[in-house]
């Protein structure tokens, strides 16, 4: 299957393959007319498509459609005019692997790398909490995406960020050695682990939409109530517990970002900067991968910002592949 990534793609170019249906759903322009409006990806990133048909149904999310159309920009942004689409037959003998983002390392590994991090933990109530709230999250913890559309929207994509703050706070440890370790791996393995019941995704990393307590509650005061339950189930109380709770609903950093504290100790406020960080460098990733070198990218709305690619920097666009993804692809 040979065809231009998504990465690739210029404004007034045209393409025609095939593209994973990420989002998908029909909606009435100001002049009442219908059209389906689509967020379509490969391995390289997605684009927002437009097809000013109303009456060609909506796509499934999760499924695989060839169109035809050209990239035009949009509010600085570029974007997809959909001519035509269809669904792929036996004979045009898709590669689903070079379609679905998934992370750069296997599930299993990164999840075995959390766990061993835990049971080395010399402090057993964090310990025991920890290792509550892994159970508690389930399989779902083994393709769950981190976001719907920013940063790691892609299968696994929780455990790669997850495993990304960690790694961080391994490393920011031996700086800043009044740092109390145990509680910082704790945040750092613990922050996120809530958006397993935030929003709803499909085993390939997906998400339909954000679940009912998603959407009244939301990750941050939800996992304080999981820590809450963890520690139950793990028969620990006390002051570490009020922490890792305040750990979780502070690491957004900022009221204008959904935080309702402001960090207000030491390992709260780099649990944020380490969430922050990790973020925004795998946007800017993802961003490098689809901006030519020595040109800027669209403006990113969630960095608020374009970004601009040096010319000594020309990573392929071609995202990594992992012997996995074929294995998987079956489930498509």
């Amino acid at each position: 299957m040979q065809q231009p990534t998504v990465a690739s793609l210029m404004r007034d170019t045209k393409f025609e393959g095939f593209l994973l249906v990420r989002a998908s759903e029909q909606r009435t322009s100001s002049n009442g007319g219908k059209y389906l409006d689509m967020t379509l990806c490969d391995t390289s990133g997605d684009i927002n498509c437009k097809m000013w048909d109303g009456t060609v149904p909506p796509p499934r999310q999760g499924s695989i459609i060839k169109v035809r159309g050209t990239v035009q920009e949009y509010n600085g942004r570029l974007q997809m005019r959909i001519e035509r689409l269809r669904n792929p037959g036996p004979e045009d003998q898709v590669d689903v692997s070079q379609l679905m983002p998934c992370a750069p390392e296997p599930a299993e590994d990164m999840m075995a790398e959390i766990n061993r991090t835990i049971d080395r933990m010399k402090n057993p109530d964090l310990r025991g909490i920890m290792r509550e709230m892994i159970a508690m999250c389930g399989d779902k913890l083994m393709y769950y995406p981190a976001a719907q559309r920013v940063h790691h929207a892609e299968r696994s994509g929780l455990l790669h960020h997850t495993l990304g703050v960690l790694r961080a706070a391994e490393r920011v440890l031996p700086l800043y050695p009044f740092l109390d370790g145990d509680l910082l791996r704790a945040g750092a393995i613990a922050h996120d682990l809530s958006k397993t019941m935030e929003f709803l995704s499909d085993e390939a990393g997906n998400v339909a939409d954000y679940s009912v307590e998603g959407q009244l509650l939301g990750h941050l005061v939800h996992g304080v109530a999981q820590v809450q339950e963890a520690a139950r189930r793990a028969g620990v109380s006390g002051e570490y517990v009020m922490l890792l709770s305040h750990m979780v609903i502070s690491h957004h950093g900022e009221p204008d970002h959904g935080s309702p504290k402001l960090p207000m100790f030491a390992e709260a406020e780099m649990l944020h900067l380490l969430d922050d960080m990790d973020a925004k460098m795998n946007e800017m990733e993802g961003v490098l991968r689809r901006t030519p070198a020595g040109a800027f990218s669209e403006k990113i709305w969630s960095l608020d910002r374009r970004v601009y690619h040096p010319r000594g920097m020309a990573p392929s666009n071609a995202a990594p592949q992992r012997d996995d993804d074929r294995a998987y692809s079956g489930l498509l």
